[in-house]
């Protein structure tokens, strides 16, 4: 074995073993993190008093259409039980998704800037303490937190991987990265991102259709060819 060859098989041993402890450690710190944030958050709420009715205009369509109270209660709760989800690994990828909507909700009535229409401003609000020009660096690390799990799941040390072992679904080596995926990914990140940046949402949903469409036209082509070959 050459001396290349054995660098190769080293590398290939060493990212092969970080792949297979990748699909446990990561997303189970990930869930403890943000399950705890989310926790206390919730908890904070269920204790204390609620000061939404301040803000209920600044919510997004159609959260600025709730009550104040219902809003507060749906926030409460959805914080909670997503914590609780989270840290138990069931339901993850919807508990993700819901929590990262919070996000969303909450930087755009509270953290996000009043006047964001210059880079200058956003960039003013990227920060941990509040300056008067908004405050949505917090909000942003969780959603880039929030995203893997969204997408990728619990991971193995989860009640999500032990239930799909029980009824032998494959959880492992059954991704299809396709253009269906991608609309699908398009899809989920464009409803968050229609409630903060209107525009940014849009586009998602464009490419989602047309991603969709491209999948349904391929899907089609493959189905025709298909039928060619067995006649």
């Amino acid at each position: 074995m050459t001396f290349v060859e054995t660098i190769a098989a080293l590398h290939s041993s060493i990212t092969a073993r970080l792949d297979g402890v990748g699909r446990s450690l990561p997303p189970l710190v990930l869930r403890l993190v943000m399950g705890w944030e989310f926790w206390e958050s919730g908890i904070e709420k269920l204790r204390g008093e609620n000061w939404f009715a301040a803000i209920q205009e600044r919510f997004p369509f159609p959260f600025d259409l709730l009550p104040a109270g219902f809003s507060w209660t749906l926030s409460t709760w959805t914080e909670l039980v997503g914590a609780v989800l989270l840290w138990i690994g069931l339901g993850t990828r919807v508990a993700a998704f819901a929590l990262l909507f919070v996000t969303f909700v909450a930087t755009a009535a509270v953290h996000w800037p009043d006047m964001g229409t210059m880079w200058s401003d956003l960039l003013q609000g990227y920060a941990i303490t509040d300056k008067g020009h908004g405050n949505f660096k917090l909000p942003l690390l969780f959603a880039v937190m929030l995203l893997p799990l969204s997408f990728g799941g619990a991971g193995k040390l989860s009640l999500d991987h032990l239930v799909a072992r029980c009824v032998r679904i494959p959880t492992q080596g059954s991704g299809i990265d396709d253009a269906a995926a991608w609309a699908l990914a398009c899809a989920v990140l464009a409803l968050p991102f229609l409630m903060l940046l209107p525009m940014v949402g849009a586009v998602l949903l464009s490419l989602a259709g047309g991603l969709a469409a491209f999948a349904w036209h391929q899907a089609r082509t493959v189905r025709a060819n298909a039928g060619i070959f067995e006649h």
